[in-house]
């Protein structure tokens, strides 16, 4: 395993470019595939590509935000202190990713936004924790540990697809009715996944980690920089606070978080005791990272340069988010979407059409790295496919859900803000992730197939 993952390691690092290249390079493959099997013509579908271009603003702002709070959270001396301490417990280079992958995978479980970034700043920090102990720990692979919660969290509380058929007036309620989590998430098929994926996963990171001679480790942050286990920023001594102005000083006092946090605790208590978890959208995710983050930096000041330098890591999620709401515009507005998953309606059986569902949704998820997108337009064909096969409405769900889950082994969309934390190129993390990623292809296709 050691010699595999290190050659498909080898091999995405010279041939994967980086994030932005792959979503370019990705817009024109779905182009030319739309132009030869759809009847759209070469300027209608760059029509259909601008129509889509924009479609993700404001889910790119609220992932600009999970970077910008969570860095800014992670970045708070209680919760520097906190994450010391988790990453100072790997007494070695494979206890490291196993503590990553399974506190990666844990997160993701509970809620997918938890997973990406503080799955990420756990990778950061274990790797930092190691070098100063003089453990060497390969930080790719470590970053790659990272990433497990987005491979399972679709299976987990926060799916999309299992959540919203589980909502009273979804846009597939004449067809399914309202679905509970007891026929999609809770279903054994996907606890077994779950927990495979929990041991497994882990294992098998650990073993494709190279000799220690070989191993990469992270590098220093760049002058004047500070990671999640940085100094957070400038905060104003006592004898600095002697020589601002009433003005300045409002920054540096603890009367203004205060007034805001006690606001933000009014909106966010209740939220979490109606909703709990499963209640955790993004944009309450990203309030509560922002109140916490006030709260634990204790000053506007101390926050405010926290989140500057969380900002930084967010450009590539601006840049780079609308050329994917461009491809799903061409997948979904050209009809080519429905041409590949009728394609694979087309050879199913009952019993084979969870597994051929599973795998479409693995496709379309690298052109479509939306789960709530990807259910919107693969959805009602999953449901009627399912209705005429003799199938519960649950499984197809659930075959849509795992399926688009896995291919973000090697879909730099969501890998974005791992790469901005961690500083590495596309390739360097996407290769022993891709492991990771035909190991769950293969336990979620076993799963679905026979534990249904």
């Amino acid at each position: 395993m050691r010699r595999f993952g290190n050659a498909l390691a080898a091999f995405s690092t010279r041939w994967i470019p980086d994030a932005f290249v792959f979503a370019v390079g990705l817009s024109v493959l779905v182009y030319l595939l739309a132009l030869g099997l759809t009847d759209h013509g070469p300027l209608q579908l760059v029509d259909d590509w601008y129509a889509g271009f924009w479609g993700l603003l404001e889910f790119a702002m609220q992932m600009a935000l999970v970077l910008v709070t969570g860095y800014a959270l992670a970045s708070s001396p209680p919760a520097r202190r906190a994450i010391r301490r988790v990453a100072a417990l790997p007494r070695g280079p494979l206890s490291a990713c196993a503590l990553t992958a399974v506190g990666a995978a844990l997160l993701g479980m509970l809620h997918w936004g938890l997973g990406l970034i503080a799955g990420a700043m756990l990778a950061v920090e274990v790797a930092r924790s190691c070098r100063e102990r003089g453990i060497k720990a390969h930080f790719p692979l470590l970053a790659a540990s990272g990433y497990t919660g987005l491979m399972v969290w679709h299976s987990g509380l926060s799916g999309s697809s299992p959540l919203l058929v589980n909502t009273e007036g979804h846009f597939l309620e004449e067809q399914i009715g309202v679905l509970p989590l007891s026929e999609t998430l809770f279903q054994p098929f996907n606890l077994v996944f779950l927990a495979v994926m929990l041991i497994g996963a882990p294992l098998l990171l650990m073993s494709m980690h190279p000799r220690p001679e070989d191993a990469e480790e992270i590098e220093d942050a760049p002058e004047g920089e500070s990671g999640p286990g940085g100094d957070g920023g400038a905060v104003a001594t006592k004898e600095q606070r002697r020589t601002l102005t009433p003005a300045q000083r409002l920054m540096h006092s603890r009367v203004p978080v205060l007034i805001i946090v006690a606001a933000g605790l009014v909106s966010i208590v209740p939220g979490l005791v109606r909703g709990g978890i499963v209640g955790l959208d993004l944009n309450l995710l990203n309030f509560t990272f922002l109140i916490a983050g006030l709260g634990l930096h204790g000053t506007l000041a101390g926050y405010a340069a926290a989140a500057a330098e969380g900002a930084k890591n967010a450009s590539s999620v601006i840049v780079q988010f609308p050329f994917y709401a461009g491809i799903m515009g061409i997948m979904e507005h050209s009809g080519l979407l429905e041409q590949i998953a009728t394609w694979f309606v087309s050879f199913s059986t009952p019993f084979t059409y969870p597994f051929w569902a599973l795998i479409s949704a693995c496709l379309v998820n690298l052109a479509v790295p939306s789960g709530g997108g990807q259910w919107a337009v693969q959805g009602p064909i999953v449901v009627s496919t399912t209705e005429s096969l003799g199938l519960d409405p649950g499984v197809g769900v659930m075959a849509v859900a795992m399926g688009d889950q896995l291919t973000n082994g090697i879909q730099p969309f969501w890998a974005l803000p791992l790469l901005a934390l961690t500083r590495l190129r596309a390739g360097k993390v996407l290769g022993y992730s891709g492991v990771v990623m035909l190991f769950a292809i293969v336990a979620a296709s076993l799963c679905i197939t026979l534990l249904r």
